[in-house]
């Protein structure tokens, strides 16, 4: 190709670019991001939201968004935070031993896991599993910020409410 090929169809891609982006709307820093307010100061206004003040075993379970989606905390952590090796009020009723005497969702095999090692811990909690809310958080009751019309396909019966993480981790690999 000749250079006045090169040239002539390089301006026309300009021009298409430029054409292209006339119909573009801008935004002011005070339109950018989720709290609609200008992004150099912090002055944000902060709403307080009714987090489920139901204490734990007189919540509704709050289905999973997708399948093998952390479920989402459906009581009060009130008294229950922070969390620690040491103190962790969430496996008083979430481990598998306990958790169907009291009627609470059991942890998952996937819990009972070491990934890094590839090793089953026969039992034994994973120790980078301690901190449940850096996953689980509690439901809130507010509305929602952005539009969302997505609908979770869940491949098992109980998907929505149970998960298999560790059974189909490596599906599809060889």
């Amino acid at each position: 190709m000749n250079f006045k090929k090169v040239a002539m169809m390089s301006i026309a891609v300009l021009g298409i670019i430029f054409l292209g982006c006339q119909g573009l709307k801008s935004y002011s820093e005070d339109e950018l991001g989720l709290r609609k307010t200008t992004l150099f100061n912090e002055n944000a206004t902060i709403e307080a939201y009714d987090y489920s003040g139901k204490v734990a075993g007189e919540s509704m379970l709050i289905e999973r968004a997708f399948e093998n989606a952390p479920p989402m905390i459906p009581h009060s952590t009130e008294g229950m935070l922070p969390i620690t090796k040491d103190n962790n009020a969430c496996t008083s009723c979430h481990l598998p031993d306990i958790a169907e005497a009291v009627g609470a969702v059991s942890m998952p095999k996937s819990h009972f896991y070491n990934f890094r090692d590839n090793v089953d811990l026969q039992g034994q909690m994973d120790d980078s599993r301690f901190n449940c809310v850096i996953c689980h958080t509690t439901q809130v009751n507010a509305p929602a910020l952005v539009g969302n019309n997505f609908k979770a396909d869940f491949r098992q019966d109980n998907g929505n409410v149970r998960s298999n993480l560790l059974d189909v981790l490596n599906e599809g690999l060889k």
